[in-house]
């Protein structure tokens, strides 16, 4: 999964990221703007979780969307 391409296609991928972490809010997902970094941080702050479990969540994710195209 090529992030670069995540973030500048944020719009259309978003969905995708509030069908995984629903608790994530809109604003959420505004900041994230497509950028990991930022994904990690808010999933365990919305989740309570250690960076570590965000992180393996993650990775999950991004197995199951390698093949993503805009």
């Amino acid at each position: 999964m090529n992030w670069d391409i995540i973030e500048g296609n944020w719009k259309q991928f978003k969905g995708n990221v509030k069908t995984q972490w629903g608790k994530l809010t809109d604003d959420q997902l505004d900041v994230i703007g497509g950028k990991r970094i930022e994904l990690l941080g808010k999933v365990q702050e919305a989740y309570g979780i250690s960076k570590d479990e965000a992180e393996d969540q993650i990775k999950r994710f991004e197995a199951t969307h390698k093949d993503y195209r805009p």
